[in-house]
């Protein structure tokens, strides 16, 4: 372990990473995307839902690419099939990206539900020790969270998509600029 000493002040410095004003720059760069997802959570929606359109169709077609390379192998015509669904999958959000989105916060609101479910027995079962109470709490908020994603499903798809990448990309983005400080 090392001591502050004028010997060996030097090692306890951080280390200047290379690139570290890249890194700082592209946090915030995030994080103003982050806003402006935020104000407009429509258009920050409609991004979120092409870009995993785009990547079921890059996975699809990759994994039709893998099937046919491996048709010797056991297995093909499930592979073929998993791919051939994935690259269809994408192209229908592509083409009708407002149920992908609905899609999307259906998804959303089921992890929540089930995270939230499996939170709240995780603190009842941590109860008399220290702490357990906030683990209720962020059980029983998720639980909310997905009721009222639930209740206003679809209408409320693309507030709840748009702000969600709106929040991610400022956590993101203030993470990155704290770890390049």
């Amino acid at each position: 372990m090392a001591t502050a000493s004028p010997n060996n002040a030097s090692t306890l410095q951080p280390i200047a990473a290379p690139g570290r004003g890249w890194q700082i720059a592209w946090g915030v760069l995030l994080v103003v995307a982050g806003f402006l997802a935020v104000l407009m959570p429509a258009i920050a929606a409609l991004a979120t839902a092409l870009v995993f359109a785009w990547l079921l169709i890059f996975g699809g077609a990759c994994e039709i690419v893998y099937a046919i390379q491996t048709r010797t192998s056991h297995g093909f015509g499930w592979k073929l099939a998993s791919g051939i669904l994935t690259l269809l999958l994408g192209v229908a959000i592509l083409v009708v990206p407002a149920a992908g989105i609905a899609s999307l916060a259906l998804l959303v609101g089921a992890f929540l539900l089930l995270g939230g479910v499996a939170r709240t027995m995780l603190a009842w079962r941590m109860r008399p020790r220290r702490g357990w109470g906030w683990v209720l709490f962020d059980g029983l908020l998720s639980i909310v969270l997905a009721i009222l994603i639930a209740l206003g499903w679809p209408a409320t798809s693309l507030a709840i998509i748009g702000l969600l990448t709106g929040f991610t990309l400022i956590s993101t983005g203030v993470w990155r600029i704290m770890l390049a400080r």
